[in-house]
This record gives structure tokens, C-alpha cells and sequence, in this order.
């Protein structure tokens, strides 16, 4: 620990309850490796206000020390954006005990919630009052609501309902000077200047530490219908798309994935069955819901996919027939990624192109990553109509996967970006930057948009003190 940590904690112990501060090594070293363990950092300490003002006191201790932040969450980060520095250098601000919904009215359909509150618990306590809030990933149980604003999440609802920043109707946050942004009122007309609440949405913990939002709550769902159909490539996926798009605007999931994801996971993941009897080249997981008890479930989805196979949108589908059964279908859609990691090491890349571009870009962006890296095999999923895909590099089969990620990973990494941007998409499509996209950021963004995100970071944070190394890579500078 260096002379101005320990100097910043010994000025901490007299402003906040001491079990906020935690020094033990083993009940630090859990926070320190990002989800899939490809970053690794240290930390002194890790700070875990229960309050506000608990925040701005840490915050404006270590503007005055000179001390590094690192805001954490439920430490989901796929980018390593919520991981320390290796050198110790940083001390982590845990938001995870900061976990009351301060306030929910079903009416508004506003919910107030501090950082720390997970997913799963929004989702319940929504509904406890006939409410839901329309936004859901396989880290629901983990992931914390400081998390998903700061990375501008998505999910699997996209498609209707928006990300995560369409969702935001209110922010707090603590900037980085220590001084309290109260922007929790839901205020449907403002015209104050800059928009300060969508500036720290997606900003990763760089600009301010998010300490509560107000969100937007919808109707709880009276009846939903899921079904998994099986298409013959990617652009019969999007005709079908479109073909249910004409006949409602309630689907709300639409997920493409190839045969071979389906194999995975039911491979490594127990009691996991294929939907259908027959093989098909590629899959799609359809959803629709209604807020309206007078409509029967099975009317959501069926005619439209009768008219589907009908017309040879569809090869073969089947619709949900309980709960149980659709859970089952969405298990799979979760359990992708980690199925797909235990067959051996990749590059995984979220990316974005346009919907329209997306199909064909999928199969020839596999083509050229196996035919410049031979050995390779590569394949995508995602969200189809937001045009989101996970789209992942495996290496060959045997391949150390130290060496890999040392030795290859980072050109495989690069070809893809490359691949992307020449179609006019995004590197970081809903998972954010953090440190892995940050030099490729700067590599590939324009010049234009470069200097607008750094001059935005040095205005607020012009000594570099908040999650350093994470997004945008600007320089520190020194500290008075």
C-alpha cells in the first residue's frame, strides 16, 4: 500500500462506518478477475459505502490523495471494465451494498433503485406491483443496476423496448471532485444544456460513480408465447423477422444461432434438449407478450407462424406449451457463451452491424476469419433485430490457450474490428469497452469522435482518477 492510500484510508476511518472499508487480501481477491478471467488486478482495498453521501466522502478523499477508483458492481464486466490495475494502484468502490429500491410507483411506472440492486430483485419487486422492467440478460442474477446503466446494457429485449439508455429516466451520481449530481427527477421536458444523466449512461464508471437511477417501468405481462423455429440460413431468419413484424408489434426476443451453438450447449449443459426432431442449419427464439388479459397466449405467436412454414420462412417450428418449456428454450439462448468457452479458447467479440447487413455479414465474416487464421473456426449468434452479434474465433483444436491469448487473440481481435468497421458497424455493441476494446477503440474510431470522448473525460475527470485504463485512454494528469 503506497503513502497516499494509506494516508486516504486513515482520513476515511473518521467519516464512514469502518466495515466500509476492507483490508483482508482473501475477502478482496474474489473482485479482483473479471468474469472470464482474462484480466487480473490488485487492489489494497476495497471500499463498500451503504450511502450517498458514504460515496462522495471516498470520492473527494481520493481526489485529495490522488488515489485511483475502480466502481464495481456485480462484477459481470465480458471487457474487464470493472477490474483493478495490476500494479495495485487503485482501490475498488464496491456500489454492491448500496441495494435499496428506494421507490417504486406502479402508476408513473417509475422505479428508483440504488446501484447496487440486482436485476433479478428489479424484476421481482416490479412485478409485486403489477409493473416490469423490460430488460433481461443471462446475468440477471448478478448484475447490478450501476453495471448495466454504466455499460449502456441490452439483452434480449432490445428490439422493443430499447437499451439500457432508453430505460434511464433519472440519475444520482457522485463526479469525480466528490460533489453530488442529483438528477433522479423524471422530468420529461429539460433543456438545462447538456444532457448529464445520458452522458454518464455508458460512460463506465469513467465520468462519475452512479449511485441511483430512476427507471421506466411497463406493464407486467398477462400472456407471452415463445417458440423456436428452425430456418435455413441467416436471411430466411430476417425475412421471418419481418414477416412477424407486419403481423404485430408485440415480438419482443427474436435470437438467431447456428446449429453448432445449439450442439454446445446441449453438450455441457444438463438436461438441455433440441426443440425440434429434425437438424437445421440455424435457429431462431422468438418472444411476444401482451399486457392484455383477453388475449389467449398461443394467438400471440401462431398464425404468424403457421403463415411462416406456409410460405417456407420456416422450416419447422414449435410454440412453448407452458412456462416450463419456454424457460427451457430461453436456458439454451443463456447458456451459449459459457457452453461455448468450455469447447476451448476463442476471441469473442460483441459487435454490431446493421440489421439489414447483418445475415449476410455473418457468414462471410466467419469465411474470411478461417480462411486468414487456418485452423480457426468461427461462428455468430445474437439479437437479430437490434443487429447485435456475438460473434466468436476458436482456436484450433489442442491450442494452449496461454499462448493464444498472448500470441494470437489480439490479430484475430483486430481482422475482426476491421471486418466490422468496413461494414459500418460497432466494436462494442452492448457489453461496452472497458480495458480489452480501449487501444482499438483508438485505433479504429475517428478522429472527430476520439477527441470529443477525451475532451468529455478530461472536463470531468481531468486527473484520471475514476476506473483509469477503461474506455477512453487518456492520459493522467498531475495531481495538485
Amino acid at each position: 500500500m503506497t503513502p497516499a492510500q494509506s494516508a486516504m484510508l486513515n482520513a476515511l476511518s473518521n467519516e464512514i462506518d469502518a466495515r466500509a472499508i476492507v483490508t483482508d487480501a482473501d475477502a478482496i481477491a474474489p473482485w479482483l478477475d473479471d468474469w472470464r478471467g482474462r484480466f487480473h488486478g490488485q487492489a489494497p482495498a476495497l471500499l463498500q459505502p451503504v450511502s450517498t453521501g458514504e460515496v462522495a466522502a471516498i470520492v473527494r478523499a481520493a481526489a485529495r490523495y490522488g488515489v485511483p477508483l475502480v466502481p464495481q458492481g456485480g462484477n459481470t464486466s465480458m471487457v474487464g471494465g470493472a477490474t483493478p490495475p495490476a500494479d495495485g494502484s487503485a482501490m475498488i468502490l464496491s456500489l454492491r451494498r448500496m441495494n435499496r429500491i428506494r421507490r417504486i410507483d406502479a402508476e408513473a411506472g417509475l422505479a428508483v433503485v440504488e446501484a447496487g440492486v440486482i436485476l433479478q430483485t428489479l424484476h421481482e419487486a416490479a412485478l409485486a406491483v403489477g409493473r416490469r422492467f423490460p430488460l433481461t440478460l443471462g446475468a440477471r442474477g448478478s448484475a447490478t443496476i450501476g453495471g448495466l446503466l454504466s455499460t449502456n446494457a441490452g439483452g434480449t429485449q432490445v428490439l422493443r423496448f430499447g437499451a439500457m439508455r432508453g430505460l434511464v429516466a433519472g440519475v444520482e451520481a457522485v463526479l469525480p471532485n466528490g460533489s453530488v449530481h442529483d438528477g433522479l427527477a423524471a422530468l420529461k421536458k429539460d433543456n438545462r444544456g447538456y444532457d448529464l444523466t445520458q452522458l454518464l449512461v455508458g460512460a463506465e464508471g469513467t465520468l462519475g460513480v452512479v449511485t441511483a437511477a430512476t427507471l421506466r417501468l411497463v406493464p407486467a405481462i398477462a400472456s407471452r408465447a415463445v417458440a423456436w423455429a428452425g430456418v435455413a440460413s441467416p436471411e430466411a431468419a430476417l425475412a421471418l423477422l419481418r414477416s412477424l413484424e407486419r403481423g404485430t408489434d408485440l415480438i419482443e426476443g427474436f435470437e438467431l444461432l447456428p446449429a453448432e451453438s445449439l450442439d454446445a450447449v446441449i453438450a455441457h449443459v444438463p438436461g438441455a434438449r433440441a426443440p425440434l426432431s429434425g437438424r437445421h442449419a440455424w435457429h431462431v427464439l422468438i418472444e411476444a407478450a401482451t399486457s392484455d388479459p383477453t388475449v389467449d397466449s398461443p394467438a400471440l405467436l401462431e398464425p404468424l407462424l403457421a403463415d411462416a412454414l406456409d410460405g417456407g420462412l420456416a422450416q419447422d417450428a414449435v410454440l412453448a406449451v407452458n412456462e416450463t418449456q419456454a424457460e427451457a428454450f430461453w436456458r439454451i439462448r443463456d447458456s451459449i457463451s459459457a457452453s461455448e468457452r468450455a469447447l476451448g479458447p476463442a476471441t469473442q467479440h460483441d459487435i454490431s452491424v446493421p440489421v439489414e447487413t447483418m445475415p449476410r455479414w455473418m457468414v462471410e465474416a466467419a469465411a474470411a476469419c478461417e480462411a486468414r487464421f487456418p485452423g480457426t473456426h468461427a461462428s455468430g449468434f445474437g439479437h437479430l433485430g437490434d443487429g447485435n452479434v456475438h460473434f466468436h474465433v476458436r482456436a484450433p483444436g489442442g491450442t494452449d490457450p496461454a499462448r493464444w491469448y498472448a500470441e494470437e487473440a489480439e490479430t484475430v481481435t483486430a481482422f475482426v474490428h476491421d471486418l466490422v468497421v468496413a461494414a459500418g458497424g460497432s466494436i462494442s455493441a452492448e457489453h461496452g469497452l472497458g480495458q480489452m476494446k480501449a487501444r482499438e477503440l483508438e485505433r479504429l474510431a475517428s478522429p472527430a469522435r476520439m477527441t470529443a470522448l477525451r475532451a468529455v473525460k478530461a472536463a470531468f475527470d481531468p486527473h484520471g482518477l475514476l476506473n483509469p485504463g477503461k474506455l477512453v485512454l487518456a492520459p493522467r494528469g498531475p495531481i495538485p
